[in-house]
């Protein structure tokens, strides 16, 4: 008996299987990690050959991977294997320092219960939780008019994306203001060419030592040096224990800066300390890599409340969410322009 033929799948089906997006996968085309068939009609055609390497794409992705990364791991580059297994295996030991730590916890609690001592409410949730919870709430500025925003569960990582004139700046000046010991870090941050940065670096030699180190990273991942980096480093690597609320993450960095600091980013571990950016980004903010421990604020244009969005296509403001950004390409030929209408 003849095998049955493979069964060819059209972008949409694939994407709908892989559960990620078309342009996900049109991406993967483009960046060459995959070669769909084409169809007689010339349709683009994925077969099960197309959809393991897809699903070895996606299952990279997952570990916080940029698709550069994902690329040169796919073409046998041992250096950067080898530095996502130790940021990986970093990760898993802060991890299992915390279940230790939690561990500890419950036994005490279960020790107290034996000696008839019923636990707080407070102490139970702490025991069981594998990060305290960090939330934040406060009255909104205008254009709100004093509504009230609650962020119960504070991520590692936390966007804010909205349209132009949405309030998205305003609201992350509330929150640098709210956060306890936050600070807004504006995009003068790379005036001068950086050099108010660079001095203070040269005046703290063991924080000048973590931006090179991070530095170094990047450069070869791809991105490219630039006071705008260098700066963006130094706001990251502060050891001052302040929450950064950045506005726009992207100032000043090309694709694949962008690209090489967002992975960077994601590999810090469940111990570093949040941060919130503000993005108009689709490299910063890709919908299709956005991990467990990070949350979209979308700030709508109507001016209705700011809301979290899941990052799941269908989720109430993902169609939003997904119309504010653009590749780094773009944004770059738009950088200062404002839409008007003629009189």
């Amino acid at each position: 008996m003849n095998a049955p033929a493979a069964r060819f799948l059209s972008p949409s089906e694939a994407a709908r299987q892989l559960g990620i997006s078309a342009k996900a996968l049109r991406l993967y085309e483009e960046r060459g990690l995959v070669a769909p068939g084409r169809t007689p009609a010339g349709w683009r055609a994925y077969g099960p050959a197309e959809m393991a390497r897809c699903a070895e794409i996606v299952e990279l992705r997952a570990l916080g991977l940029s698709v550069g990364e994902v690329a040169r791991i796919l073409n046998g580059d041992a250096a950067i294997l080898g530095r996502v297994l130790t940021a990986h295996e970093a990760t898993l030991e802060a991890r299992i320092r915390q279940c230790g730590d939690s561990i500890a916890r419950v036994r005490r609690l279960r020790t107290d219960l034996g000696c008839g001592k019923m636990p707080a409410t407070r102490d139970l949730i702490g025991a069981v939780r594998a990060r305290p919870a960090l939330g934040v709430a406060f009255d909104l500025p205008w254009p709100w008019d004093g509504e009230r925003f609650e962020l119960r569960d504070v991520k590692s990582l936390n966007y804010i994306v909205g349209p132009l004139g949405s309030g998205k700046t305003r609201l992350a000046q509330r929150l640098a203001e709210a956060l306890p010991g936050a600070t807004f870090v504006g995009l003068d941050r790379a005036a001068d060419g950086g050099a108010a940065v660079r001095a203070r670096l040269e005046a703290d030699p063991a924080h000048k030592a973590r931006v090179e180190a991070s530095l170094a990273v990047l450069l070869a991942d791809g991105a490219v040096d630039s006071a705008a980096l260098t700066t963006l480093l130094a706001v990251i690597e502060a050891n001052d224990g302040a929450i950064p609320v950045i506005d726009m993450l992207e100032q000043g960095l090309d694709a694949a800066s962008q690209e090489a600091v967002i992975a960077h980013l994601r590999r810090r571990g469940p111990e570093a300390r949040p941060l919130f950016f503000l993005t108009r980004s689709s490299t910063i903010l890709d919908l299709d890599a956005v991990g467990d421990d990070e949350a979209i604020i979308l700030c709508p244009a109507n001016h209705s409340l700011p809301i979290c969005v899941r990052p799941i296509p269908g989720a109430a403001g993902y169609e939003a969410v997904a119309t504010c950004l653009a590749s780094p390409e773009v944004r770059a030929r738009t950088e200062g322009m404002v839409a008007w209408l003629p009189s």
